[in-house]
C-alpha cells in the first residue's frame, strides 16, 4: 500500500497548478458531459480563482501518494466558526486508495487550527462519489448556504 502525505503549499507552487488544472478539467468535463477545451477550463479559473486559498483566512493542501502528487484540498474561512473546504481534488489514477479521507482529515485538521468549529461545503449533483465520501465521514446535508450555477448540495460538519 502507498502511503499518503499531505502538505499546506501555495497555490502557485507548480504541483498545485497542475492539480488545480486537472481539476477544473475535470469539473468542467463531467457538467459539460463531454471533454472541456483548455479555453473552457481557462474561463473557469478565471470566474472561480483559487487566490483566497492562503494564509491567514485560508489555505491549499497538497497530497502525495507515495511522493508524487496526487491530490488537493483548499480551505478558506467564511467566518471566525465556519471554514469551507473546497477544490477536493483526487487525480483519476490515484483514487480509491485513501486519497480522498488522507485530504478531509487534514483538512479538517487545518480547520481546526483556524480556530474552526465547523466546516461547510458544497458539491454538485452529478458528484456522486464526493457525496457518499463527504457523509462516510460525517457531513450532514444543510439548506443552501451559499448559491452559484455549479452548487446543487451542501454539507456541513461539526468538529469534535
Amino acid at each position: 500500500m502507498r502511503v499518503w502525505t499531505v502538505t499546506s503549499t501555495s497555490i502557485n507552487d507548480r504541483h498545485a497548478r497542475d492539480l488545480l488544472r486537472l481539476y477544473f478539467a475535470e469539473m468542467a468535463s463531467r457538467y459539460f458531459g463531454r471533454a472541456a477545451t483548455d479555453e473552457e477550463i481557462d474561463v473557469a479559473m478565471i470566474e472561480d480563482p483559487s487566490a483566497d486559498l492562503v494564509p491567514p483566512d485560508g489555505l491549499f493542501l497538497l497530497a502525495r501518494r507515495a511522493g508524487d502528487p496526487a491530490g488537493c484540498v483548499g480551505l478558506r474561512r467564511l467566518s471566525t466558526e465556519i471554514a469551507e473546504i473546497t477544490r477536493m481534488f483526487v487525480r483519476s489514477d490515484a483514487r480509491r486508495h485513501g486519497g480522498g479521507s488522507a485530504l478531509l482529515t487534514a483538512v479538517e485538521h487545518s480547520a481546526r487550527q483556524l480556530g474552526a468549529t465547523i466546516v461547510r461545503l458544497d458539491t454538485r449533483h452529478d458528484l456522486v462519489e464526493a457525496r457518499t465520501l463527504y457523509a462516510k465521514h460525517g457531513f450532514v446535508e444543510i439548506p443552501a448556504y451559499s448559491n452559484g450555477p455549479y452548487k446543487d448540495h451542501w454539507f456541513e460538519k461539526r468538529l469534535a
